[in-house]
């Protein structure tokens, strides 16, 4: 199983040092381009995405997720932070084991 990222330069080459591949996306076209092509590759088994690149595809993310259940996908924020107002990470573990870390 091999994990594969989608996001911003920072993202991909941070990931990259440590042996994930990925593709840097600047806009809309790629970033749909980006998660089609990690869907399509049978070996990856989690998908690394940012929020922004995310939201920027979020219907197709959403038709994904609500339809499949692997790979998994993971969005994380980018080099500016997260997003305002957006769970992190320690909320939706909480609200899954239904008690607070």
């Amino acid at each position: 199983m091999k994990y594969f990222i989608v996001g911003d330069e920072d993202a991909v080459l941070g990931f990259g040092m440590v042996g994930v591949e990925g593709q840097i996306v600047h806009g809309l076209e790629e970033a749909e381009q980006a998660f089609k092509s990690a869907l399509e590759d049978k070996e990856i088994g989690i998908i690394i995405i940012t929020e922004r690149v995310a939201d920027s595809i979020r219907p197709a993310i959403e038709r994904f997720v609500y339809t499949e259940s692997f790979p998994l996908i993971v969005e994380i924020p980018d080099y500016r932070g997260p997003i305002t107002g957006r769970p992190g990470i320690r909320e939706y573990v909480n609200a899954a084991i239904g008690i607070s870390l």
